[in-house]
């Protein structure tokens, strides 16, 4: 059911599944859900409550249900359903048979509100939503009670019976639980549990005209699926005295429990689906996959692995405190597993010819090259040498700062896997003054990187040899937002978008053996970082690479810089 095992810590909800098993509540059961609402993309907070929910059940021995708590049918669609089973799969999660929809008990829901009207518990209201929202109170003045709320039994049967035929408009009546409109919690001031809503819904079409709240759908769908351990984010904590009173007043086949901890606030970025909407629908990014957004479709397109998504969730632990995570530990989790996973390749963003002078004209050496230092068992690699070749332009320096160990006029340097190579001249464009080539001259007996005579050189360079080398189109992504709260910042919080979260170099020059990379997988461009050939515009003998990840947390010291 889940993904490779990890040593898991402890935390305050498995303290209780402990202690529900050595008390034998539930039958000594365990068994959880992920709940998802099919109106978005899932982005990396749920993938804490994925990993907590399936990670749970498994350590047990449990089940785990994928529900779909599709209840809105103007915001839900086919498309979120999909991309949610994709997301959740790609975790490293199954929920085998258990794929359920809140819409396969739209029946029995609507005869659960019957039970609530026969039992003097609900009744039809007539206000519309200002006015029911005016008589709610505030959270220091007690509601008032709607001029409908003592509707006889009969008459709100006959009302309720009539919703569902259709017989009256969107917001001509709303059906509500009567509860106490003095209570403290305001969600339990009468909360409307079914309104009048003509939309086509993904899965019953157009059966359907009234449709359940969220809140009295959600507790019983967990009764009907047997669920013991309802866990949710912490916003729900004020909804849990609804979630048991729906239980405690009807007939459910089974008694769950709420739990809830804190969601996953992450640092420069916004995780609110309202925000993330905003943000494709404004065009501030390509879509909910581009690969800046914090979506799992976006950070698997970046080329975030599942292993690390859930070694993330694993280090930030499960709380009821709401902390706010620095984007850094996320980061790390990613360059940790890559670096374990990644083959290493050499890459060349912004290039500048060298003409090795004393090379032999027209001669293709190949040469060997580890694809990890530290894991033999991935092999080794063959890579093109040449007479002409291609370095990183600002590896070269005519008057270098102190502490630039790199390619300067009359210095030595060494080629990674090749040779010692030393700049004699350097080439300008007459009009601009701009380095067009670098002349250059080679030690045939450093071949592999090393003097023979023990000369040492402080420089290692990466290089791609210019008759060999793949074009290719090579993106750079950052945070983006500039601020770690764009919300918290002042302002308009698209305001804060970073405007240089995305960068795209063309002309890159990349090892040919990277022609054949399949879309998806990753590599470090050795002294650039973690790369991913991007899934959605890659092409056969053409890939387009996304930078994952730095080598190496450079934010703290730049601030995005």
């Amino acid at each position: 059911m889940t993904a490779p095992e990890q040593t898991a810590a402890p935390n305050f909800i498995r303290r209780i599944i402990e202690d529900d098993l050595r008390a034998g509540t539930h039958g000594g059961r365990v068994h959880t859900r992920f709940p998802p609402e099919p109106n978005g993309y899932l982005h990396i907070g749920h993938a804490k409550s994925i990993c907590l929910n399936f990670g749970l059940a498994a350590d047990f021995g449990g089940l785990c249900n994928l529900r779909f708590d599709d209840t809105n049918p103007e915001t839900e669609d086919v498309e979120y359903v999909e991309s949610i089973q994709n997301d959740v799969r790609w975790l490293g999660f199954d929920w085998q048979e258990r794929l359920f929809f809140a819409s396969d008990y739209f029946e029995r829901l609507h005869d659960y509100a019957v039970e609530l009207i026969r039992r003097g518990k609900a009744y039809v209201d007539s206000l519309n939503a200002e006015e029911i929202r005016t008589l709610r109170g505030s959270l220091t003045e007690p509601g008032k009670e709607s001029p409908h709320r003592n509707r006889s039994v009969e008459e709100n049967l006959d009302l309720f019976a009539r919703m569902r035929a259709g017989e009256f408009p969107d917001g001509a009546h709303v059906l509500r639980a009567r509860i106490d409109m003095a209570a403290p919690n305001v969600n339990l001031r009468d909360p409307v549990i079914y309104r009048i809503r003509r939309a086509t819904h993904h899965r019953t079409g157009d059966k359907w005209c009234i449709y359940p709240m969220y809140d009295f759908t959600h507790g019983l769908s967990d009764a009907i699926e047997h669920i013991t351990h309802s866990i949710c984010t912490l916003e729900f904590e004020d909804h849990r005295p609804l979630y048991d009173w729906f239980l405690d007043n009807l007939t459910t086949p089974s008694r769950p429990r709420q739990y809830e901890f804190a969601r996953l606030n992450l640092d420069y970025t916004v995780l609110s689906k309202r925000r993330l909407i905003a943000l494709v629908e404004g065009g501030h990014v390509t879509g909910w996959d581009d690969p800046r957004m914090p979506t799992l479709a976006g950070i698997r397109r970046r080329g975030y692995t599942p292993e690390a998504i859930r070694d993330f969730c694993e280090r930030i632990g499960v709380t009821k405190n709401d902390t706010c995570i620095d984007f850094a530990v996320l980061e790390n989790s990613v360059r940790e597993h890559l670096g374990h996973v990644a083959p290493r390749v050499m890459a060349v963003l912004d290039p500048v010819k060298v003409v090795i002078e004393n090379y032999p004209a027209g001669q293709l050496e190949q040469l060997p090259a580890a694809n990890h230092p530290q894991r033999p068992e991935l092999g080794s690699r063959a890579v093109p040498f040449a007479r002409e070749i291609f370095i990183e332009r600002e590896d070269f320096m005519e008057d270098p700062p102190k502490g630039f160990h790199r390619l300067v006029p009359g210095r030595e340097v060494r080629l990674r896997y090749a040779y010692f190579i030393k700049c004699i001249g350097v080439v300008k464009d007459p009009a601009s003054g701009a380095i067009t080539e670098l002349r250059c001259a080679y030690d045939p007996a450093t071949r592999g990187g090393d003097a023979p005579d023990g000369r040492k050189v402080k420089g290692t360079l990466h290089w791609v040899a210019a008759p060999a080398a793949l074009d290719a189109e090579v993106r750079l992504y950052d945070r983006l937002f500039r601020v770690p709260d764009p919300d918290a910042a002042g302002g308009d919080w698209l305001g804060h978008l970073n405007p240089e979260s995305a960068k795209v170099f063309t002309g890159c020059k990349l090892e040919p053996a990277l022609r054949a990379a399949a879309a998806g997988s990753r590599y470090q461009f050795e002294r650039l970082g973690y790369f991913c050939a991007d899934a959605a515009d890659s092409r056969p003998g053409a890939p387009v690479f996304n930078r994952t990840a730095t080598l190496k947390d450079s934010w703290a010291k730049t601030g995005g810089r």
